[in-house]
């Protein structure tokens, strides 16, 4: 004779079923990241080919999940709701080979920009083109960024206005020859942002400001106003 099939024992175990699956598929969603900073600690970055001069700046530790990830100074710009990009910071060992001490001599450096995704926790060092990572002081607007960079030989000052995902800078001009001078902002300030319309104006120390109009993946020299009737 055929087994009897109880409809509330079957009723019951789906339940049972229901509930474990929910609980996998809970257990199988990803975690939510936690990225933080450290407190503020003061440091200073020597400069000149004897480092006899220095400046002083500000560090910062970003951590993702309490994981020390990168050091980092000045205050992060939100990109997205999601992401936001900062400086990044390092520490060099400046210990000679024959030298007798047996710890590291470390010394902190300026560096590039790191694109920080709270979503997946992934932090990405940016190669903005031509950025020199102790002359250039980027301005960030929305997912661009505008800055005093200098060619691959570091002979030449450049402008450039890039974004974030696309290669080729935006805008891309030269001003001509880089003084080497030992200061960060030796030869150009951080570019200054306008909205409506979108621009950004230069002023290098040397030569006459100028402004960018930017529109989505397009940049271009902005026409001069016209001059004020005598």
């Amino acid at each position: 004779m055929p087994a009897r099939i109880s409809l509330p024992l079957v009723t019951r175990s789906l339940r049972v079923f229901v509930v474990v699956l929910s609980a996998a598929v809970a257990g199988a969603a990803p975690k939510p990241h936690v990225i933080g900073f450290g407190s503020p600690q003061p440091v200073k970055v020597y400069l000149g080919p004897l480092e006899d001069k220095s400046i002083d700046i500000t560090v910062r530790v970003l951590f993702v999940d309490t994981k020390l990830k990168e050091y980092t100074t000045g205050k992060p710009h939100d990109v997205t709701d999601r992401t936001f990009v900062v400086r990044r910071a390092f520490r060099i060992n400046d210990a000679l080979p024959d030298e007798a001490r047996k710890s590291p001599s470390w010394l902190w450096q300026l560096g590039g920009w790191l694109l920080v995704d709270r979503s997946s926790g992934r932090v990405t060092q940016l190669k903005l083109p031509d950025f020199d990572a102790f002359y250039s002081d980027a301005s960030w607007y929305r997912d661009y960024a505008a800055y005093c960079g200098t060619t691959n030989n570091g002979e030449h000052l450049v402008a450039v206005v890039t974004q974030l995902g696309i290669k080729k800078p935006l805008y891309h001009k030269e001003l001509g020859k880089a003084s080497g001078g030992e200061l960060p902002d030796s030869d150009c300030a951080a570019p200054r942002w306008d909205r409506k319309p979108s621009r950004v104006t230069f002023a290098p120390k040397v030569g006459e400001k100028f402004t960018v109009n930017v529109s989505g993946h397009v940049a271009d020299l902005a026409p001069e106003p016209p001059a004020e009737e005598q």
